[in-house]
Parts: structure tokens; C-alpha cells; sequence
């Protein structure tokens, strides 16, 4: 776009790659502050723990955003997504007619420094201090619910923004079953399903956040709204059947649709409000990874209570790599490690089996 050698090209674009936004800013202008929210609303349109955004540095009224869909988030507020493939790119506000926001996860990975986030709001809104600018003590260890129990409930509500997804997650029953017999996600110890650190481009892309958190069920866990279940409804149990409901427009499957990113891949999410909601693939006919932002657990925004967390270790943060973004992944490794150490968490059985396997190869 310029051949300037004192400007920077930033590109925004979905993860179909149907739209495409691109200016240039001044490099004394980077990197542009970026903000952080974690209230209840912004996870439940994104199925993240949070969203960032940052000022499209060009005026509204050059960026043609007529090609997106957009949803009402709030009397001020509009979400601008793909209605193809669910990435939200900017954030509209009749406060700031004049400006836009830009989902951060939808900004190309290509300069070093293009992107600093400078503040969190609504931490509050988690229960359990996800993410927080407090002191690495708030909350307390002692209010937080730890790795080593089993679950405390048994069933999560699993809900977009718009509610047109409304389903629930409930907890499998894996009692007297051997390791062997267990789901590769599923704690051995504890049942839980474990929580993972998400850095893949196309995860980043589709929800237009930059680290993504999906926790994993069997399909056979998951149930409709308890109005629906009273009824005697019933869940797909297979991504077959899902696809199949999805695709055709059945009622029960509410406002769920999906985007194939790959021939054997279907990334689900909300058509109405752009929420994703499962990744599911057909090497695992019975599993999808669920969205854990949409989860509305009872002891805050990460359900410590419900899911087991690998902290201190990241999948596919090797996309990270040459960009702004591989800064972000080390400090989110490091900082998610210390949170484990300072509450005495242990390690996960599946990284005590990867740090095994990492020094029988090394010997």
C-alpha cells in the first residue's frame, strides 16, 4: 500500500479472507494501546475470556464495512463480523461516531511491535480475577477452588451473547474406568476435562482473539436448554448428526452455524451475535471442543470448579512466531506458570507425560 519508510501497512482481515481492511500509520505511532474487557457481556460474544480491541487508526467514514454483519451488543454498541466465517473486525460506538475498533485478533501477525495492551476493564465481572491488573494475591488462594478435587457441580450452562445458543454441559461419569478407557481430555484423577491455551492463527481469526480457550466434551454431555431436555429433545451425539441439524435449519439447533475451514473441520458459532461455540472435526466423531467463554459457571469465568487448566504451556504458539504476538505468548506462558506455582497447583498429568518424553528424548 506505501512504500514509505517511515509507516507501517496493518491489515485486518476474517479467517474466510472475504474481507480485507488495510491502512498505513506513522511508526512514531506504534504501538497503538489496545484494551482489555473482561465483563460477562464480551465473553458470551466472543465464547474467549475477554476482548481487546484497539483504534483502527483511520477515520470510520473511509472504511467500508457494508459487507459485514453486525449485531446490536448493546443501545451503543455494534459488533461487525463475517457472517461466513463468524471473525469480528471492528466495534462500533454512536459515542465515537468518528471511530472504530478493531478486534485485535483479526490484525496480521507482521510487526514486531504494532500492538501494547495498556489496560483491563471490568475484571470484576470474572469472580476468580482471570487476567487481572490487581496483585498476583487477588483473589486469594484460599477462595480458589484448586486442580486436585473432582468437580464440584455437575452440569454448566453453555450460552452465547443472544442466547439463540442455550445449551448445557454436563459432567461425564467416568467412575471405574482405567486411564486407558478415559478420553484423551480427561483427567484421570479429577474426571475434569482440561482447559487449554489456544495460540492457533485460525482460532485467533475466528473468534478475533488473539489467545483463544477451549475446554472438550463428549457430544453425549451436552444437552439443549432445560426447557428443551424436559421435553425430551436430545442432543446430536455425533458431529455427523450435528452438521446434519445445523444444515437443515432444524429449529432445536437455535441460531448454531457453521463455518468449514478445513473439508473435515466445522468451526460453530452463532450466526446472530458471532459467538463461537465448538471446533469440531471428523476424526472425532463424538467430541467437540467447546468455547469456554460461554460457560456460565457458578465460581467465575475460567470454572475451576468444573474444568482442570494446563497452565504454563501454550498449543500452537509457534504461529506466534516473527510478530507482535510472540512477546504476548511468552509472557501469558511465564505469567500462567506462576499463577499455577504461587497456589500451589501441580503440574497436569498430560505435561508431566510431555516433560517425560521431551527428556527420554533428549537422553
Amino acid at each position: 500500500m506505501t512504500s514509505d519508510p517511515d509507516t507501517v501497512t496493518i491489515t485486518a482481515h476474517c479467517l474466510c479472507k472475504a474481507h480485507n481492511f488495510t491502512t498505513s500509520v506513522p511508526k512514531s505511532k506504534l504501538p497503538l494501546p489496545a484494551y482489555a474487557c473482561h465483563c460477562n457481556s464480551c465473553r458470551h460474544v466472543t465464547g474467549a475470556l475477554y476482548l481487546i480491541d484497539s483504534e483502527w487508526p483511520e477515520p470510520r467514514k473511509n472504511v467500508d464495512t457494508s459487507g459485514l454483519r453486525k449485531y446490536a451488543f448493546s443501545s451503543r454498541i455494534k459488533v461487525l463480523f463475517c457472517g461466513t466465517c463468524s471473525t469480528p473486525l471492528f466495534i462500533e460506538d454512536t459515542a465515537e461516531p468518528h471511530h472504530l475498533g478493531a478486534f485485535t485478533g483479526a490484525l496480521k501477525n507482521n510487526q514486531g511491535d504494532l500492538v501494547k495492551l495498556v489496560h483491563h476493564i471490568f475484571v470484576g465481572d470474572t469472580l476468580d480475577g482471570d487476567a487481572q491488573e490487581y496483585n498476583w494475591d487477588w483473589p486469594p488462594a484460599s477462595s480458589l477452588k484448586g486442580l486436585s478435587g473432582k468437580a464440584e457441580y455437575d452440569s454448566v450452562q453453555v450460552r452465547c451473547k443472544c442466547g439463540g445458543v442455550d445449551l448445557v454441559m454436563h459432567r461425564g461419569n467416568y467412575e471405574g474406568k482405567e486411564r486407558e478407557e478415559l478420553p484423551w481430555f480427561i483427567d484421570p484423577t479429577t474426571h475434569r476435562p482440561i482447559a487449554s491455551f489456544d495460540a492457533c492463527d485460525s482460532c485467533r481469526l475466528q473468534s478475533g482473539i488473539d489467545i483463544f480457550h477451549w475446554t472438550f466434551a463428549e457430544l453425549k454431555n451436552l444437552s439443549y436448554s432445560s426447557n428443551l431436555a424436559a421435553e425430551g429433545k436430545v442432543f446430536p451425539k455425533n458431529t455427523t448428526d450435528l452438521r446434519a441439524a445445523v444444515d437443515a435449519q432444524d429449529p432445536l439447533m437455535g441460531t448454531l452455524t457453521y463455518y468449514a475451514s478445513s473439508p473435515d473441520v466445522q468451526r460453530y458459532f452463532c450466526k446472530n451475535c458471532s459467538a463461537c461455540v465448538f471446533y469440531a472435526v471428523d476424526s472425532r466423531p463424538d467430541i467437540v471442543d467447546v468455547a469456554l467463554g460461554l460457560l456460565d459457571a457458578p465460581d467465575g469465568a475460567r470454572a475451576e470448579g468444573f474444568v482442570l487448566w494446563l497452565f504454563g504451556k501454550l498449543v500452537w504458539v509457534e504461529d506466534t512466531k516473527g510478530g507482535w504476538r510472540e512477546d504476548l505468548m511468552k509472557r501469558i506462558e511465564k505469567e500462567s506458570e506462576h499463577w499455577r506455582i504461587e497456589r500451589g497447583y501441580p503440574k497436569s498429568w498430560k505435561r508431566i507425560e510431555r516433560e517425560e518424553a521431551e527428556a527420554k528424548g533428549k537422553s
